[in-house]
């Protein structure tokens, strides 16, 4: 809450709503991506909501969701990338450590490199 509050009262609205803009976007493009991954993956797999035409409609999703995220300026692109980094950071050094689900997969060639820096 604090962080949040400091952030909303030192960074500009229109930051915020570029920022919010291209963080949804790209939610829903992941969203659009996992829909065709898992009817080709899991075709059987019990769902909460059906997705029709697929693949047409993740395909749309994803093209008019780029074709939105590419209007905002190459600043809001910036942020978004590095908060990625940020946040792959936090996962890798913390959340894969630190994991319940993951109990045992520590071990994995690709974690235990990151966890020697």
């Amino acid at each position: 809450m604090l962080f949040v509050s400091l952030f909303a009262a030192f960074v500009p609205a229109r930051v915020v709503g570029e920022m919010t803009s291209i963080g949804t976007l790209f939610a829903f493009i992941l969203v659009c991506i996992g829909v065709m991954v898992l009817r080709k993956a899991e075709p059987n797999l019990p769902r909460a909501f059906k997705t029709p035409w697929v693949p047409v409609v993740p395909i749309l999703g994803i093209f008019t969701c780029l074709f939105m995220m590419v209007f905002l300026p190459a600043d809001t692109w910036i942020r978004l990338i590095v908060w990625m980094l940020i946040g792959f950071d936090i996962y890798l050094f913390y959340g894969a450590k630190h994991s319940i689900l993951g109990t045992g997969t520590f071990n994995r060639k690709g974690i235990s490199l990151v966890s020697k820096v």
